[in-house]
């Protein structure tokens, strides 16, 4: 009989991580824990110049649509309810439940007293560098719902 090889990559796959989010809540609860709150938005910010990079230069060059695409794909990957509204100056980013926060809780994950910077610290590095700068103006820990918005900086 022949051999059969099957060749597929990554791509070829859903992309889906849920269970990184549990992992990614006890690395911050050990920081937390370790060496204190600033040592998470350290390792936070760290995180976003090297891994959102890319978007980051997409916010550059073509504004907060770039963010909207990006969130909408995210989100609709992870089965987040949300609503964006958006134009050039403001995006309004409402999360009825957090998709991570969900997973985590429904598996018996802990998820870090300081899981809220996943969304603060991440947001307005995200934002640095940019014309745009953050906001989180609501945030329950329970379910990770929240409100989130990016607007134009004053000139």
């Amino acid at each position: 009989m022949p051999k059969e090889v099957m060749r597929r990559t990554a791509a070829d796959n859903p992309y889906l991580h849920k269970d990184f989010h549990g992992a990614m809540s006890t690395g911050i609860a050990y920081l937390h824990e370790r060496y204190g709150e600033e040592a998470v938005r350290k390792y936070l910010r760290q995180f976003v110049e090297a891994y959102h990079a890319p978007l980051k230069e997409a916010i550059r060059r073509r504004g907060l649509a770039a963010l909207q695409e990006y969130l909408e794909r995210t989100y609709g990957i992870e089965g987040g309810d949300i609503e964006i509204a958006c134009s050039e100056d403001e995006l309004v980013l409402k999360v009825a439940a957090c998709p991570a926060v969900t997973h985590m809780r429904e598996h018996g994950y802990p998820v870090a007293d300081l899981w809220v910077e996943t969304d603060g610290t991440v947001n307005k590095q995200l934002c640095e560098g940019t014309a745009f700068a953050f906001e989180l103006l609501e945030y329950d820990s329970e379910t990770g719902r929240s409100v989130q918005r990016f607007y134009r900086r004053a000139s």
